[in-house]
């Protein structure tokens, strides 16, 4: 008996000390999870936690108190909501939009998905789609490749899924967009953007074609500076006026044959045609309607705009954290060389019917003449 109850004792003493070194066990595991849980939110990494969490998170909010000491509606919560998501949309645009360093790990990678666009800026060259193009990344919902792509005339060969991969990753409600003005003048374009989608918004910022044909002579002679005069390129014969519509600078121009065989594949609905003028002059109303046509609130106004006068055109209000403002680059902008009067009115004279014939399409008069 004796044996019996020291042997008893012993167990019990040696199950208590497995208890305690289960419980102290356990306190370092809860320990480690919680030490991993706040170094992962301290890094920023919380929002990738399951939905759950984000119901849970719902409910304390339905709880919240107003300055006034009454507690939130629910069309005033909404609202808050709404403002917290957009304040984020914003924070993870200007992340992506920014100048950093390529090997600077962005949070924007992190979220979303790669989509086709949802708009793309199919033309024209020297037209202004640079400009517009870093007016509307402004916006916390549009997100817009940098570069341009020129999937739809170069490179289609390569296929949709290398396209798709070079667009930036989009949250639920943002638009995918990119720029190539090529396009416009691309007879397979149309048709290799309606086979991606036939829904495709398309955007075409058009400015008066003998402008245009000067701005895109200046642009090739900044980089070729032995080219022959304008007037030699812009005629076939200088002395009967017969314009050659085969230098790329004149024949970009005449939209309206181009026009044409974007609406063989797409209604003109689908189509927004952008006042290059008028984004000189008022970028904040000709944004006004581009945000309209692509369903966007508009938040691009006229407090994001000054009209810098030594380049000739808007730029863009320092942003918050910035030292300066935001200006377009020393390719935009140039002096345009001096053509001679007679020049410019025959090639006016050239494309006066062309423009009236894209007026009577787009059933806007954009006063080239």
């Amino acid at each position: 008996m004796k044996y019996s109850g020291m042997a008893c004792f012993l167990r019990s003493a040696f199950n208590f000390g497995h208890l305690k070194v289960q419980s102290k066990l356990s306190v370092i595991f809860t320990m480690i999870i919680l030490f991993t849980y706040l170094f992962y939110c301290l890094n920023g990494y919380c929002d990738s936690l399951p939905r759950p969490v984000y119901d849970q998170q719902s409910q304390f909010q339905s709880k919240i108190i107003l300055n006034d000491g009454h507690e939130a509606s629910a069309q005033q919560l909404g609202e808050y909501n709404a403002s917290q998501v957009s304040i984020v949309r914003e924070q993870l645009s200007d992340l992506s939009n920014s100048d950093a360093p390529s090997n600077n790990i962005s949070i924007a990678n992190n979220f979303g998905s790669k989509k086709f666009p949802q708009a793309i800026i199919i033309g024209v060259k020297k037209g202004g789609t640079r400009a517009l193009l870093e007016f509307l990344r402004i916006h916390p919902d549009v997100r817009a490749v940098g570069s341009e792509p020129h999937f739809f005339d170069r490179f289609y060969d390569k296929g949709l899924e290398w396209y798709r991969n070079l667009m930036p990753r989009t949250l639920e409600g943002q638009i995918t967009m990119e720029k190539t003005p090529s396009y416009f003048i691309t007879k397979e374009a149309p048709r290799r953007v309606f086979s991606m989608s036939r829904h495709t918004k398309l955007i075409v910022v058009v400015r008066d074609p003998v402008t245009r044909a000067v701005s895109d002579y200046t642009q090739t002679l900044s980089k070729s500076p032995g080219l022959p005069s304008f007037q030699n390129l812009a005629f076939r014969n200088a002395t009967t006026g017969l314009i050659d519509t085969s230098w790329s600078a004149v024949r970009i121009g005449i939209y309206a044959k181009h026009l044409e065989n974007w609406l063989r594949f797409f209604p003109l609905s689908r189509l927004l045609f952008v006042s290059g003028e008028r984004l000189v002059t008022d970028p904040a109303g000709e944004m006004g309607r581009v945000q309209d046509f692509l369903g966007l609130k508009r938040v691009v106004t006229d407090k994001h705009f000054y009209f810098n006068q030594t380049k000739g055109f808007p730029c863009l209000k320092k942003p918050e954290g910035s030292s300066r403002p935001r200006c377009l680059g020393k390719s935009k902008g140039r002096p345009h060389p001096q053509i001679p009067s007679e020049v410019l009115l025959r090639l006016r004279d050239f494309y006066r019917p062309f423009n009236l014939k894209f007026y009577q399409m787009t059933g806007h008069n954009f006063g080239w003449d």
